[in-house]
């Protein structure tokens, strides 16, 4: 070996040494020193960790300290930014995909057991031959009851990757038998267009729960249907929708503005400021619109609200939305756990950044702005409605606001109205959801006789099922108090039959019962009669109320008792 191949080893070594050198110098340079920042930060931490692990007191399990202190650490950040375990990112991703893989079945659990509420129309369990009304005793060969049934573990047990088996024991009606099933487990849609149907002969309507994936063609699909109908006008329903993705509330607000309409903006430290604008290319144009929301209405569905309110396009009818502005990056980690990072803010057309406000660490008055906005009758009156953030101006220069949630054009605000200590009682406990549940469980042969809302709805007023609920409610420790009952029986029927049609239906037709008196409807269809649709340049944020009786649990979403696998 000559004598300059015998040193290149030495030289390569050198040279990397070198390289490392210069590249940490200019890094700290340029970067105000942060790489330091982050590896002292990094190594305190770690060198905590260490000295837990190798002096306290007794054993731990330092994968667990790290699992609970991630969330602390991102929660010091702002109220949006959130750490996933790897458990969970799962079904935090199902949610806005439209579809997972599973058995095909929604169930609820009772008295330690799987209840299969429904069986996804053509869908793996259907096959098999699941039906609803059975009840999930094994999973695999192995008993499942008793207190491990969580919805977390059967959801964990039924899901699973597409083509795979999974074998099912079930209890049938009053059988002592277990039936067995073998499932192969395929695609199950989540859809995010839940309804679309005419309110009247000129008037569609479609209900969107959240913005996945999938929902802008499932959008198109609803207006195709609603156009074989002539629909003239159009109200979109957001209330209740928590948003989800940015990109779908963009696709559906191009289809309704002309070409070169501003969205959404977004901006941030390190994120550039990213304009999203119509290309003209959509349908609908100049269809008369109409936006329903309310304080659950966030993300997604404010840059949609925003949209079509700053750019003049639409009337927006309801209550002040929730307030959510900042958009959240996920970041995959390297065990398969992720965090959803906040990079920016959102801005709509016209400035305004939609987020209410809020301090680092634990907030408490951010958590409890909802309940803070009832107390203080904000969901009553649009005059309780405080506007803390600047005034801003639509493309027609009328005056709105940000800081906290889009505000209505016009308001419609809720009432106590026939509101009892026993019908919060009844509501709130979920005894109307066992009540709906059990009844339709126990007389489905029956029921399976009326295929739709209108053949359903006359069968339950023959029925009386507010005084089958008080009965069945009163064996269950809920005390008959009839001055009360009869002051409530309006809201008690609603609710009751609500949650007996979605049982028995499906979701499209409880939405449709729900709307058939709602009051946002009402004044949705007042305002495309008198064709107001397209508020007029020197008009003034309008906030119209109107006092009708209101329940949460009742009109929004689906109820939280009840899970997919």
């Amino acid at each position: 070996m000559n004598r300059k191949n015998r040193f290149m080893p030495v030289w390569l070594a050198v040279s990397v040494v070198i390289g490392i050198f210069i590249g940490t110098f200019f890094a700290n340079r340029f970067s105000g020193n942060r790489l330091s920042i982050i590896n002292s930060g990094s190594n305190k931490l770690n060198d905590l960790l260490h000295i837990v692990d190798d002096q306290y007191v007794d054993t731990v399990n330092v994968n667990d300290l790290v699992e609970k202190a991630m969330p602390t650490i991102l929660s010091e950040l702002d109220p949006h930014s959130v750490y996933i375990s790897q458990k969970d990112v799962q079904q935090a991703n199902d949610d806005l995909k439209g579809s997972f893989f599973g058995v095909g079945i929604e169930f609820t659990i009772r008295k330690d057991t799987i209840h299969v509420q429904n069986v996804i129309s053509n869908g793996p369990s259907e096959r098999a031959g699941l039906l609803a009304g059975d009840k999930i005793v094994e999973i695999d060969g192995e008993p499942f009851v008793g207190k491990k049934v969580t919805n977390e573990e059967a959801m964990h047990r039924l899901k699973g990757d597409k083509d795979t088996k999974v074998q099912i024991g079930v209890v049938r009606g009053k059988e002592k038998t277990v039936r067995q099933y073998t499932v192969t487990r395929g695609e199950i849609p989540m859809k995010s267009v839940t309804a679309s149907y005419m309110l009247d002969d000129h008037t569609g309507y479609i209900k969107i729960k959240n913005f996945g994936d999938k929902t802008y063609p499932e959008l198109l699909i609803a207006l195709a249907r609603l156009g074989q109908e002539d629909f003239e006008n159009l109200v979109i329903d957001l209330r209740g929708n928590t948003g989800g993705y940015l990109g779908s509330a963009v696709q559906m607000a191009n289809e309704f503005l002309s070409r070169g309409k501003l969205i959404v903006y977004t901006e941030g430290r390190r994120s550039q400021r990213q304009e999203y604008r119509s290309d003209g290319r959509g349908s609908y144009q100049r269809l008369p619109l109409v936006v329903l929301i309310d304080e659950a209405s966030a993300s997604a569905s404010e840059i949609f609200a925003g949209a079509i309110q700053d750019n003049d396009r639409g009337t927006i009818i309801g209550r002040r939305s929730f307030g959510k502005g900042l958009v959240q990056q996920p970041i995959s980690l390297h065990d398969g756990s992720m965090i959803r990072l906040t990079i920016a803010r959102y801005y709509s057309p016209s400035g305004r950044c939609i987020q209410k406000p809020y301090t680092s660490g634990a907030d408490r008055n951010y958590e409890e702005d909802l309940l803070n906005r009832y107390q203080h009758g904000e969901f009553f009156t649009g005059d309780s409605i405080k506007h803390e953030g600047p005034e801003y101006h639509t493309s027609n220069g009328r005056v709105v606001y940000g800081g906290g949630g889009i505000t209505p054009d016009i308001f419609v605000g809720e009432d106590t109205l026939g509101v009892t200590s026993y019908y919060k009682e009844a509501s709130m406990s979920g005894l109307i959801l066992q009540f709906a549940y059990e009844y339709v469980d126990d007389n489905r042969q029956q029921l399976s006789k009326y295929t739709t809302k209108k053949e359903l709805l006359a069968y339950l007023k023959k029925l009386n099922t507010v005084e089958l609920f008080v009965q069945y409610a009163e064996k269950n420790g809920l005390k008959r108090r009839n001055l009360m009952i009869q002051k409530s029986r309006q809201l008690l029927e609603r609710y009751i039959n609500s949650r007996l049609i979605y049982n028995v239906l499906d979701e499209e037709a409880w939405t449709e019962y729900l709307n058939d008196d709602d009051p946002a409807i009402r004044e949705t269809l007042r305002v495309f009669r008198e064709g107001k649709s397209f508020p007029e340049p020197e008009q003034k944020t309008e906030q119209k109320d109107q006092k009708v009786a209101y329940d949460y649990r009742a009109t929004h979403g689906r109820n939280s008792m009840v899970a997919r696998a």
